[in-house]
């Protein structure tokens, strides 16, 4: 198995600490709000990342933290009239709510910043032995220029980021580049009793605290979205490594950012989009299949263009699985003739999965299924029999598992998504696809323009290319 490491740049062996087991953290969310779909995108792929190491049989210690104190929690609450703690705990119920839907396994541990202060004001206390934290007036500060590492997992250097800094922020700390790991607290603001008065924890501490608690000095994968990357995981690695003098993780993992209709998600745009909201004309597992469909460390385009792709494709997928079934009916199962064809598949799916968790070539091995089984039973009785049949749908649903697609019944899948006892495309889904075949011919991505040409063939569309644009009419 390679992993690309963060760390290096660089694909690497996956070798974990101990055989047979491994520990992975991945940051949660501050929860003082909805999640959107840049949540929903790294969610996923540390969801397929878990998913899939079970699968290889690997014991996994997953841990995702819940950030429920934070500056932006306590604004939000005095906004609405009500304590920290109701705010954190409505979002953490509507989290689940969307997590649910979208499919996602319970991490091993889900632990909350606010049940840790001990762990968390302890580390504090080795960093401040350490020369490495000081306290000025009730607050804590990491010492930056003490930690010799600081910048390898980001590439930023120390004396660039000193000379960009702002020396008017703080004048009490000794860089302006010092962060806070504990902060007193103000006149109605939440507060624990610590060594340097009543107070709170900084928001990168939480982390490197609830992590060594759950999985050690050491453990073997930790990652976020790209955006975690500087400040919060190098911070975390100055404070982790400063006190334990061992590396944090082995391996860093980072998924990419998502735009929207090619511009960067942002609520001063006007583009941002709740899971919530994408959830009341999508289904859940579309908007997964859509973020599986991609390699998790490639940008992604959210559009309405790519998830009637991603639906479509989906569907697809689901029609073959349906129609196995259907041909399946009343068979016993066990071995059959395609015995050694879906051991290469499998063998396939997992030589994507063993290449830095590619999903987006794990689901090119389900289409490679899709349209070998629809050949065969396109040719009746000299065609697929049912016990192979019956194995195939099995297998599909084995290897869709990691990637949490085709676990529903395909009628009920297909009749919620089409709402058509035919399953026909509609006119404007046509549309769409046509629109995103050429967006992709367009960009030059033919590999993704013949994809969705393949999606309308297979859904009785022909199409008729010309100068004046692209005309379909349906096959008789």
């Amino acid at each position: 198995m390679q992993i690309f490491n963060s760390m290096n740049r660089r694909k690497e062996e996956f070798v974990p600490v101990e055989p047979g087991k491994i520990g992975m953290y991945a940051c949660g969310v501050t929860v003082y709000d909805l999640c959107h779909i840049g949540h929903a995108r790294s969610l996923v792929v540390f969801d397929v990342i878990y998913r899939y190491l079970k699968y290889r049989g690997y014991d996994v210690t997953f841990v995702r933290n819940f950030t429920d104190i934070d500056d932006k929690i306590i604004n939000r609450s005095n906004e609405r009239g009500i304590t920290w703690k109701a705010l954190a705990e409505q979002y953490i119920e509507e989290f689940y709510v969307d997590m649910d839907r979208l499919g996602l396994l319970k991490p091993t541990y889900e632990p909350r910043a606010t049940d840790h202060i001990e762990e968390i004001i302890n580390l504090v206390r080795q960093l401040e032995e350490k020369g490495l934290a000081y306290e000025v007036d009730g607050d804590v500060y990491y010492r930056l220029q003490g930690f010799k590492g600081y910048g390898k997992l980001s590439g930023k250097n120390i004396d660039d980021l000193l000379s960009g800094a702002r020396v008017d922020i703080d004048d009490r700390k000794e860089s302006p580049l010092d962060f806070a790991l504990w902060k007193r607290s103000k006149v109605g603001e939440p507060s624990w009793p610590s060594p340097w008065g009543e107070g709170r924890p900084g928001w990168h501490i939480e982390c490197s605290a609830m992590s060594q608690k759950f999985l050690g000095d050491t453990f073997d994968i930790h990652g976020g979205g790209q955006d975690l990357i500087f400040p919060h995981h190098e911070n975390e690695i100055a404070q982790s490594e400063g006190a334990s003098g061992k590396p944090l993780a082995n391996y860093w993992v980072h998924n990419g950012f998502v735009n929207i209709d090619k511009e960067k998600m942002s609520k001063s745009l006007g583009n941002f989009l709740t899971i919530r909201e994408l959830l009341e004309d999508c289904h859940p597992e579309v908007l997964r299949f859509f973020v599986v469909a991609n390699h998790y460390r490639s940008p992604i385009d959210f559009s309405q263009e790519n998830v009637a792709v991603a639906a479509a494709g989906l569907e697809r997928l689901y029609q073959s699985l349906d129609r196995l079934l259907e041909k399946a009916a009343g068979s016993a199962g066990g071995s059959s003739s395609l015995d050694d064809r879906i051991e290469a598949w499998r063998q396939d799916f997992i030589a994507a999965m063993d290449d830095d968790f590619n999903s987006a070539a794990a689901v090119a091995v389900l289409f490679e299924v899709s349209k070998e089984m629809n050949r065969q039973l396109d040719e009746g009785e000299t065609g697929i029999d049912p016990q192979a049949a019956a194995q195939v749908a099995e297998f599909m649903r084995e290897i869709g598992e990691p990637l949490g697609l085709l676990q529903e019944t395909p009628r009920d899948f297909l009749q919620r998504t089409t709402g058509k006892a035919d399953n026909q495309l509609e006119a404007a889904e046509i549309e769409s696809l046509i629109a995103a075949r050429a967006a992709a011919r367009k960009e030059r991505d033919w590999a993704e323009a013949d994809r969705v040409r393949d999606i309308l063939d297979e859904n009785g569309i022909i199409l008729k290319d010309s100068a004046e644009g692209t005309k379909w009419q349906r096959k008789r």
